[in-house]
């Protein structure tokens, strides 16, 4: 990995570009998306940690809809549950059929669709962001949208905002999310959903998911999604967060891949090397809990490329729009298209909520940003980058599967504690040019199996992830 700064506008960006706006900076135009099927702070002092001090234990709302009875209590309009070890949401009755022009193709299709639309879920932390994430199926000729509209603190609503237009390969629409979405209060940023000035007191207080299930017309093909879901947070701006006790020693055996071994491989899916953290560190995990691909799977990969797999993760979670992989829920559903997993995307408050989930067997990866002299080891600073925690040592120092390590065998680090629950929770940092920049807030992806054990569903519920 380059020693230069990454961009900071997302978990993963190409090499060779300056600090541009992140996922929570105001975009500045107001523009109208068009949607199918339907519409869709000052800076603190560095050395000032007491209202880091003073914040409280938890900051996040995470709600998803998973079972028979949450899909039950949703508005359908042609979609339908259905139950079983793994209950979800299909199309029943399509509403009828709407043309698409994906924007990556300009070729225009005709598709069936049907809809569900969530309950309203108040959230416990009126909310700056929102991230969405879902797990599903789309078989080839299937896709899906995911929109979502708020309520603000004020009383008045969001537009609908699209969150993702995805499916599970590239052969029907490009995957992709939709720029220029604000109303002047609040904007998405292509994957999160953000209020424009948080130091207004504005926040997000409620909101609905809208689901948009498609297929092609005259088929029998469905989508199947199993997980929707959003984390709301307010996460207080910061430089640097409370210090936690160490109260865990232990590692997981997590497959270890190197994303710079790539560099240069695929430019269509961003070229490979620094931009592949994201899927890098996802294909660890997945492969963690046993999924594989198939040979089948596998044959469009040049042969003479190692680890064929990670090219294959870069391939299905690259964004269209974004032109990158660093699309965070885009890597939760990846996984989820494997046999029996699921993930999410959400925000952790502390190292606590790590070790809680390390007991349980559970891995996280996780996105930070910092300078070359500010974790001690990496050796290269980033302005956003992922690596997956898989446990910690005697003295509670993290140890990761750090994927910008130049070949596999290095990819084991061990990073100082402090350090690293800085560099990762803080939400304001100073760049290379001294620019004060922000910082992720604790943003992670979780994968876990469909069917947790018990231990492992108390670790999750800890964490606010049920």
């Amino acid at each position: 990995m380059s020693t230069a700064e990454h961009p900071s506008s997302a978990a993963d960006r190409r090499p060779g570009r300056t600090d541009e706006p992140s996922r929570r900076k105001v975009l500045a135009s107001v523009v109208a998306a068009a949607v199918v099927g339907g519409s869709e702070p000052a800076a603190a002092d560095p050395a000032d940690t007491t209202a880091s001090e003073a914040a409280p234990a938890r900051t996040v709302d995470h709600r998803s809809w998973t079972t028979y009875t949450d899909w039950r209590a949703g508005a359908a309009q042609g979609t339908r549950p259905v139950s079983g070890a793994r209950p979800g949401l299909v199309i029943g009755t399509p509403l009828g059929t709407v043309d698409y022009t994906d924007p990556h193709t300009g070729r225009t299709a005709v598709w069936e669709y049907a809809t569900w639309t969530s309950p309203v879920h108040r959230l416990a932390v009126p909310s700056t962001e929102a991230i969405a994430s879902w797990n599903a199926s789309t078989p080839a000729g299937t896709w899906l949208g995911i929109e979502l509209k708020g309520a603000y603190s004020d009383g008045t609503d969001t537009p609908w905002y699209v969150m993702g237009r995805w499916a599970a390969g590239d052969q029907d629409i490009k995957r992709t999310s939709v720029d220029d979405q604000t109303d002047g209060r609040s904007t998405v940023q292509t994957d999160t959903f953000a209020i424009d000035d948080a130091s207004t007191g504005l926040r997000l207080a409620s909101y609905r998911l809208r689901l948009t299930l498609y297929r092609r017309p005259g088929t029998r093909l469905t989508p199947t999604v199993w997980r929707v879901g959003a984390t709301g947070s307010d996460v207080p701006d910061r430089f640097t967060v409370p210090a936690s006790v160490p109260a865990l020693a232990r590692e997981l055996g997590v497959p270890r891949y190197s994303q710079e071994i790539h560099a240069g491989q695929y430019p269509e899916y961003d070229n490979g090397g620094e931009a592949w953290c994201s899927p890098t560190s996802s294909q660890m995990v997945i492969e963690y809990w046993g999924g594989r691909l198939t040979p089948e799977q596998l044959a469009w990969v040049d042969p003479a490329y190692a680890d064929p797999q990670v090219c294959h993760a870069a391939r299905s979670t690259f964004d269209h729009q974004y032109n990158g992989c660093g699309n965070w829920p885009f890597n939760a559903a990846y996984a989820a298209t494997f046999k029996d997993l699921q993930g999410v995307v959400t925000r952790l408050t502390s190292l606590t909520d790590l070790e809680t989930l390390i007991a349980a067997g559970i891995p996280a990866m996780t996105s930070q940003s910092f300078l070359k002299e500010e974790l001690t080891g990496a050796g290269y600073g980033t302005a956003g980058h992922l690596m997956t925690v898989i446990g910690f040592t005697a003295e509670g120092d993290v140890i990761v599967n750090d994927p910008a390590a130049p070949s596999n065998t290095a990819v084991r680090r061990v990073y100082p504690r402090r350090e690293f629950e800085n560099v990762w929770l803080r939400t304001r940092r100073h760049n290379a040019s001294g620019k004060v920049v922000s910082g992720t807030g604790g943003v992670c992806y979780l994968y876990f199996p469909a069917r947790p054990s018990a231990r492992q569903r108390e670790a999750l519920a800890a964490v606010g992830v049920r």
